[in-house]
């Protein structure tokens, strides 16, 4: 999509185009696309209208009513910060006294938006000339225009002096090539990311949630956060910003668990209770930490399974109820569900080489009744525990 069609996208014409395309999108694409251009609209923004429909639809799970009036690409809807985590950030940045922010590679404008609603001024750059040209648009859709400033500029060329605080989110996608994982094909590059605490002590930044803990820079907070249980961001917050070595955060209750993620969780028999802690927990290395909550005890010092005697409640983890534990032999896992009359199982795993989905067909499930199946090691041998879910 060009500049000039987002444009137009913003004009009584575009609007119409859009409100067309929404008619129709349940439409076969080739469908909706004649009938919107049988309206009167121009073949290049009935497609652009309908492009973003049907992105604005995918982002409501993240913008919620406000996608309705952003604009989208695919690639910056992907990267795109949840809004309530990007509100959560805001924030907490508000809270240590940021009154101004650079924001370094804002995208479509999310974690711009968020500093802004809670009362910071941004200046947001973006290095991507259409996708700085959809940042503005939601900036003035928004109606926070007079504290946001969007430019299509290149990170590494900003004057940092006199802001409060640094964001950056560097780009992890390349057109056709999809997910980048090394930090050094970041952009900009991990070494000027890495660098910006040095120039702004204040920094917060955004990475894949898989980032090695080893590139936290010294006496920075890493902070692993999910969403409903998904696993979607870590951030490194640097210099004042930081407060604990190491925070799970788990939206949108709010929970968040805290520690040095260097600690050890004692390590005993499995229990009549199985918990499988949140993914921000694991990540964050805080599986000890969250052990400590409910006085429970790990079978396998590798693995990230808790253990209790007795149920706990907790915002944590998933927790279920043991009701066998026995080595792993195909054959007896077969006769126990079949006498169980399990037709319905749920298979989770850690530490376990076998492939779910090939076990569901070995197992030949039949039966009314339903159970968790976990996969793991017990001292290091390969055992499975059968479960009622609570």
């Amino acid at each position: 999509m060009t500049d000039d069609l987002t444009t137009l996208l913003r004009t009584p014409e575009g609007v119409n185009a859009l409100a067309l395309a929404g008619e129709v999108a349940d439409l076969d694409p080739l469908a909706a696309a004649a009938s919107v251009r049988a309206r009167g609209v121009a073949p290049d923004l009935a497609a652009a209208a309908l492009t973003q429909v049907e992105l604005r639809r995918r982002a409501v799970a993240k913008f919620g009513a406000a996608a309705g009036r952003m604009f989208f690409t695919r690639a910056g809807l992907e990267q795109a910060t949840r809004a309530v985590v990007a509100d959560r950030r805001a924030a907490r940045l508000a809270a240590a006294g940021v009154k101004s922010l650079a924001d370094l590679g804002c995208g479509l404008g999310s974690d711009a938006l968020a500093a802004a609603r809670a009362g910071l001024s941004v200046y947001a750059v973006e290095a991507d000339p259409q996708t700085a040209a959809l940042a503005a648009a939601n900036v003035a859709e928004s109606g926070l225009a007079d504290l946001i400033t969007v430019e299509c500029a290149d990170a590494t060329t900003v004057d940092l002096a006199g802001f409060d605080a640094v964001f950056a989110d560097p780009a992890r996608r390349r057109a056709g090539r999809g997910r980048v994982f090394d930090p050094r094909s970041y952009s900009p590059p991990w070494d000027f990311v890495a660098a910006l605490a040095d120039r702004v002590p204040r920094t917060v930044l955004k990475l894949a949630p898989g980032i090695d803990h080893d590139l936290l820079p010294p006496g920075a907070e890493g902070e692993w956060v999910s969403v409903d249980g998904d696993l979607v961001e870590a951030a490194f917050w640097c210099g004042p910003l930081a407060s604990v070595p190491r925070r799970a955060v788990l939206l949108p209750s709010g929970a968040e668990l805290t520690g040095s993620g260097i600690e050890a969780a004692p390590v005993g028999p499995p229990g009549a209770f199985l918990y499988d802690p949140d993914p921000a927990v694991v990540r964050a290395h805080l599986v000890a930490e969250f052990a400590a909550t409910v006085g429970g005890r790990l079978a396998d010092p590798s693995i990230a399974y808790v253990y209790t005697d007795e149920p706990v409640d907790t915002p944590y983890a998933r927790r279920l109820a043991v009701t066998d534990v026995l080595p792993f032999s195909l054959k007896r896992l077969r006769a126990l569900l079949r006498e169980r009359g399990v037709g319905r199982l749920e298979i989770r795993k850690r530490g376990s080489a076998l492939e779910p989905e090939k076990l569901r067909r070995d197992l030949k499930l039949s039966g009314p009744a339903a159970a968790s199946l976990v996969l793991t090691r017990v001292a290091g041998a390969p055992t499975v525990i059968l479960c009622r879910p609570l």
